[in-house]
């Protein structure tokens, strides 16, 4: 029988690709928890989990072995500050040798290399979850204005090439201009420094890399996300098309109808 590793991160996101994945998946479902970021309640509901601090990949690796998992996803993000802060063991340190760069994507992928010579399939962070993607158009909340999208059309190719050079994949821009660019502090920070500035009517347009890898650093749209932009005036929230996980969507809608915020989906 397969065995599904589910590498969890915080947030909403690993519960709920573990509540689609006791749907669609007939196998084993087992958790690679991370000490400080997964939510304990999660490993309470898997087959099988380990505990492990964020840096060690032997760990992860030996668990990976002993539990028989053959493919895994990678599910929920890792406290930011965390990436200079972890203590490495001595196999994320040999990995951490042959990089040349430190960025989610070199990060991420040299994992994925090492899960695959261990005989662990990385499956795309969307498995089990392509009813979170958003087709285009509008997806709740007033239809956009004018300034809107014209703003989409202005920050969308800027918010493409960051993401392109792996600095971000965020940002709030107003009246043709760039209020913020999301950097390592992620977007939530980012909606906020650009909510300060623009002091109202402004929009976060958040994309996916160009050749994006769905293994991993998908962009995510949760409820905490909309809760920021309202608390920072955002008022439009522009994602990509079928590139987006939308978590929580019933919970989304209900905050951006009421809030007045417009979540517009863009090929």
């Amino acid at each position: 029988m397969s065995v599904l590793g589910i590498i969890a991160g915080k947030g909403l996101y690993p519960e709920i690709l573990l509540n689609e994945a006791r749907r669609k998946f007939a196998g084993t479902i087992v958790v690679a928890a991370f000490e400080g970021e997964t939510d304990p309640a999660l490993t309470a509901r898997a087959d099988g989990h380990c505990w492990m601090k964020v840096g060690q990949l032997g760990r992860l690796l030996a668990f990976c072995k002993d539990a028989g998992v053959d493919q895994a996803i990678m599910a929920g993000q890792i406290t930011p500050g965390r990436l200079f802060d972890f203590r490495p063991d001595f196999k994320a340190l040999l990995l951490l040798a042959t990089l040349k760069e430190r960025n989610a994507e070199s990060l991420f992928g040299a994992v994925a290399g090492a899960l695959g010579k261990n005989g662990v399939r990385l499956l795309p962070a969307t498995t089990f979850l392509e009813n979170y993607l958003p087709a285009a158009g509008l997806v709740v909340g007033p239809r956009p204005s004018k300034s809107h999208l014209r703003d989409m059309e202005f920050g969308w190719p800027i918010a493409k090439e960051i993401s392109r050079l792996n600095i971000g994949q965020s940002v709030v821009v107003k009246k043709g201009t760039v209020l913020a660019v999301e950097g390592h502090d992620g977007t939530n920070a980012t909606i906020r420094r650009g909510g300060d500035i623009g002091g109202g009517d402004a929009v976060l347009v958040k994309v996916s890399k160009p050749k994006q890898d769905l293994r991993f650093d998908v962009p995510v749209i949760g409820p905490d996300t909309i809760r920021v932009c309202a608390d920072a005036k955002i008022s439009c929230v522009i994602i990509e098309a079928g590139q987006t996980l939308l978590l929580a969507q019933d919970e989304i809608k209900s905050l951006a109808a009421t809030r007045k915020i417009t979540i517009y989906a863009r090929e």
